[in-house]
């Protein structure tokens, strides 16, 4: 038999479940403006992100329309051929990747460190053709452990390369040169050995001594990053303009050693360091 309440028991279960159904309610409030507090935090953070980014590339953008017009009255070299095949591929990865192209976050660190990699590039060049010290330059590379996450050994050679710029050194550049080229060497050898490179395409492009060539490695350290061509052929032919940098700096053909003031030297290991930062995160 159901047991009877008095109105001052019904009126308390009453009071009980309305102030249960409260609980509930503001419980169900409180999560929904928590969800709406994140979700415009997150947008809010976006839109921060999107306003910067946009900025730093057409701040690059800005530097490679100005320093590219200085490069070109220069008498044409080995070097600044490099750098024009870099503009020309840079180019092509514009034309591709324009505004509403679907890429992922992985790909568009990739290409905001290409906007970078050219800027650098045109500034170093008339740095060393030039003799012009950069008024502005690009951001920090941020190399951080990224090198001694690859090899301790390389990343030691690095910091070897970079003590030996001391403007007291009058062999400066052809010690930093000496060190950072094989840094770029060993690390393709390290991330894109032959045998795997051969595995992974056996009829991949091969040197005259039967090696894989660089290009070749360069698509065996992107396999998993599904980008267009012109992108391999930018870091390829980025890769040849810093080797083409060492060459300058180091053969003696702008003078006795010693000739590169001390802001054109820290310019020139801020190219290598981004040069490095690129190649890491490519092959990453």
């Amino acid at each position: 038999m159901a047991r009877r309440l008095t109105p001052s028991q019904l009126k308390s279960k009453m009071h009980q479940l309305e102030q249960k159904e409260r609980r509930v309610l503001n419980d169900v409030n409180r999560a929904i403006r928590n969800y709406n507090s994140q979700v415009k935090k997150t947008v809010d953070a976006y839109k921060r992100f999107e306003r910067e980014y946009n900025s730093t590339v057409r701040r690059n953008k800005q530097i490679i329309s100005h320093e590219i017009r200085k490069l070109n009255a220069s008498t044409d070299s080995t070097y600044t051929v490099s750098v024009r095949t870099m503009q020309r591929h840079y180019t092509d990865v514009g034309a591709i990747y324009t505004v509403g192209y679907p890429v992922t976050p992985e790909q568009d660190k990739i290409l905001d460190l290409i906007e970078s990699e050219q800027a650098n590039s045109i500034i170093t060049a008339n740095a060393i053709e030039n003799d012009e010290i950069p008024e502005e330059n690009t951001e920090d590379s941020e190399i951080g452990n990224k090198l001694r996450n690859v090899s301790e050994d390389l990343d030691n050679r690095w910091q070897g390369a970079v003590y030996s710029l001391n403007p007291k050194n009058p062999e400066a550049a052809r010690h930093f040169c000496t060190s950072a080229r094989e840094i770029f060497t060993e690390f393709l050898e390290m991330k894109a050995p032959d045998a795997a490179v051969f595995q992974f395409n056996p009829k991949c492009a091969k040197t005259e001594r039967g090696n894989a060539t660089r290009k070749e490695k360069i698509k065996f350290m992107m396999r998993d990053k599904e980008m267009e061509a012109c992108v391999i052929d930018f870091a390829d032919a980025d890769i040849d303009n810093i080797l083409e940098l060492f060459h300058v700096l180091s053969d003696g053909t702008h003078g006795v050693s010693g000739r590169y003031a001390y802001p054109t030297l820290l310019q020139v290991k801020k190219r290598v360091e981004q040069g490095i930062n690129f190649l890491c995160t490519i092959s990453a």
